[in-house]
């Protein structure tokens, strides 16, 4: 599995911090904020992993999450985690009808990250 990680989040805060934590974990990060851009990239090239912000400008994360699961190839089954504030707002059965695979509520933590990201891209 690819050790490359898109990071899409709209808030340069929290995209360094996320950015900071997963390249000291060696992995390789491409940070965008919107959906349109995370799939620009995955129409380039495999990553291992993206870390989505539910809500950013110009496509919003869960209409990203449905459009990479209707893409061809195989960043089609990619691991999608969701970043979000507003993790009340959803249930776990909104994420997985447009195939998120977990969530991580804000505000990031140094452990939550790292363990979601681990589940996700160690092969075990």
């Amino acid at each position: 599995m690819s050790n490359k990680i898109i990071v899409a989040e709209d808030s340069s805060v929290i995209q360094n911090l996320t950015k900071k934590i997963l390249t000291q974990l060696n992995y390789e990060i491409s940070s965008v904020k919107n959906g349109q851009q995370v799939l620009d990239l995955l129409n380039k090239e495999e990553y291992g992993m993206v870390l989505l912000d539910i809500h950013m400008p110009i496509m919003d994360g869960m209409e990203c999450a449905k459009q990479i699961r209707e893409m061809d190839g195989t960043n089609q089954n990619i691991p999608i985690v969701a970043i979000t504030g507003n993790a009340n707002n959803y249930t776990m059965e909104d994420f997985e009808a447009v195939g998120i695979n977990a969530f991580i509520p804000k505000p990031l933590n140094y452990d939550s990250v790292v363990e979601m990201v681990k589940k996700y891209t160690d092969d075990d």
